[in-house]
Formats: C-alpha cells, sequence, structure tokens
C-alpha cells in the first residue's frame, strides 16, 4: 500500500514539472509581443496626441505634432464692371410685314386661276376670273385683281370651287420685309414697349441669333390669355434664309444696366434668408461675404453691395468651403 501511494505521488510531481516550463514560456512570448507592441507605437504618440515632441519616426518629420492643412481646390472669377440684361423669354411666328387677302367683287364660279404659291405678283395683276353665271342667265366673267405687290402665300380655293364676296381668293404678302408676332405676358406687359430690344433664334436656323426690336404694341390686353401683341422688327440687312411662317423663340430684353459689378450666377449660395459668396484674399484664405443683388439673368447677377470690382469671387467648389478656410486656386 506504501509503495503505491509512493508511486501516485511521484507521478503527480512529474506531472507539476511537466506543466510549469510550458506556463514559463507562454508567459514569455506574451511579454515580448507586448513589449514590441508598445515600443513600435510610442513614436507615433506624440504626433497623435499633439505633443511638442517629434522624432524621426514621427510621420513626415512635423515638429509641434501639427497635421499640415490641407488645402481646398477652387476657381475664381474676378468681379468686373459690365452689361447685364433682364429678359422674358416668348415664343412667336414670323410674319410678312404688308399681307392681304384678295376677294372677288361677285359671287360665282371660280372659271381661271392664272398664279400659284409662290409666284410674285404686281398691283392691279388678274390674278382669277370669277363667272357669276346662272343656269338660264349668262354674265360676264369678273376679274380678281390684287391689291398689293408681293408673293402668293396661301390660296385657299381652286379652280370650279364657287365663291361669295367673303371668300379670300388669294393671300398675299409682302415677304421683302419679315416681323414677328408674339404675345407677351400680362406680367411683362407694360415692360413691352416700342423701341425695346430683343435677340430672336429661329428653329430652321439653329444656333444663329438675329436683333429686332419692337414696332408696335396693342395698347389692350387679350382678356382671354391675358397677354398683350406686339411685333417686332427684323434689325440691319435682312437674311433671305428667313421666311414668313417660321418658329421664332424671343428673348425680350426688359430691362438693362451698364457699368455694374456682376459675377456669375453659379457662384452663389442661397441661404434662408441671404445670398452668400467666398472670397479669396492674398494668402489664399476663403472669407464668407453676404451680397444684395440687382438685375439677374440666366448666367449672371448684378452686385448692388457686398463685393467691389477685383474681388476674387470663387465660382466652383464654393459648396464645401467655410469662412477662412484654405484654399489652392486652380485654372
Amino acid at each position: 500500500m506504501e509503495d503505491i501511494i509512493k508511486t501516485s505521488v511521484e507521478n503527480e510531481s512529474q506531472k507539476k514539472s511537466k506543466i510549469k516550463p510550458s506556463v514559463i514560456v507562454t508567459a514569455v512570448i506574451v511579454l515580448v509581443i507586448l513589449t514590441v507592441a508598445f515600443f513600435g507605437a510610442r513614436p507615433y504618440i506624440p504626433f497623435l496626441a499633439g505633443g511638442e515632441e517629434s522624432g524621426p519616426g514621427s510621420p513626415g518629420g512635423i515638429r509641434g505634432g501639427a497635421a499640415p492643412r490641407i488645402a481646398t481646390a477652387v476657381r475664381v472669377t474676378p468681379v468686373e464692371l459690365g452689361t447685364i440684361e433682364n429678359s422674358v423669354v416668348i415664343n412667336g411666328d414670323v410674319q410678312a410685314v404688308n399681307q392681304v387677302s384678295i376677294f372677288p367683287t361677285v359671287g360665282g364660279r371660280i372659271s381661271e386661276t392664272h398664279f400659284n404659291i409662290g409666284d410674285t405678283v404686281r398691283q392691279g395683276t388678274v390674278l382669277a376670273m370669277v363667272d357669276p353665271s346662272r343656269p338660264g342667265q349668262v354674265f360676264s366673267e369678273s376679274p380678281v385683281i390684287s391689291t398689293i405687290s408681293g408673293t402668293v402665300i396661301r390660296t385657299p380655293v381652286s379652280r370650279g370651287d364657287t365663291v361669295t364676296t367673303q371668300t379670300a381668293i388669294y393671300v398675299i404678302g409682302d415677304l421683302s420685309s419679315l416681323m414677328i408676332e408674339t404675345h407677351v405676358p400680362e406680367r411683362f406687359s407694360n415692360a413691352a414697349q416700342r423701341g425695346l430690344g430683343a435677340h430672336v433664334f429661329l428653329e430652321a436656323l439653329p444656333g444663329e441669333s438675329f436683333t429686332a426690336m419692337v414696332d408696335q404694341v396693342s395698347p389692350v390686353l387679350d382678356p382671354a390669355s391675358r397677354t398683350v401683341r406686339i411685333m417686332l422688327r427684323f434689325q440691319g440687312t435682312m437674311d433671305p434664309r428667313i421666311r414668313a411662317g417660321m418658329f421664332a423663340t424671343i428673348s425680350l430684353v426688359t430691362n438693362t444696366r451698364e457699368n455694374v459689378p456682376i459675377i456669375p450666377r453659379t457662384s452663389i449660395i442661397n441661404t434662408y434668408d441671404s445670398r452668400i459668396v467666398f472670397v479669396v484674399d492674398g494668402n489664399n484664405i476663403a472669407h464668407r461675404r453676404e451680397i444684395f443683388l440687382g438685375l439677374e439673368n440666366e448666367d449672371f447677377v448684378e452686385v448692388l453691395r457686398g463685393l467691389e470690382p477685383g474681388d476674387l469671387v470663387v465660382s466652383q467648389g464654393q459648396n464645401f468651403l467655410s469662412d477662412g478656410e484654405l484654399v489652392r486656386i486652380v485654372n
């Protein structure tokens, strides 16, 4: 029995002797890992904590531990004195200046037509013949005479048709001088005055602009459409490519200011109750500036107060800026 007890004690002692070295080795390995991690991270601690010390291991060799200021890339536009126009865009149609309908003097059947669309006629020319005869009665044919010189625009009837004195036989217009008919909304009716300038764009001639001027203004508004009818005359030499009936887009200049500070519309940031821009000084620092606007159009705005000619206004990249931020100007 004693031998058995002695053997058990010896076995237990051997197990403990085997476990102890493995525990020691594990502890040593953990200690080494912690030591390496501590001393490896130590050079970065002053930089991350914003301390004053720096060493060879500090990133970028920054002294004082302060991170470098990152400049935001922006584009700037100088405030310049220029001309700005306020306009309203409306649609219209090109028409002949003088356009009339020709009516017969008697009713009857059209027996002859002498001209077609596009033909040129002179005042006093016989355009057609109307036979007023009835069954059992014979009358001499009556001529239809042009009252103006011009070009045949329309022929509403044909040979053999029966017409009355209220039926238009021909429509003739003077195409040597064209005008544009359009209607201005009631909101801008007071601005529509004779002599007002306009830019005209034609669907048939894309990319080209023509100048025109308001020549006629109706004294009353149309109660159905709430618009006022105006007629515009082309300025300068008449372009032969322009034809009556073309669709026109008119940019009617309702107001003009000259020699005023203007900036691009895209440089403005709209807030709840104000308009602001960012101005870059000589040290490339952006400053927030509230401005007050005058005339506006699709591309530019007039600055009444808040900027001076020569100020560099941020025109791209301003939405990501804050007051006093460092910027880098790019072309």
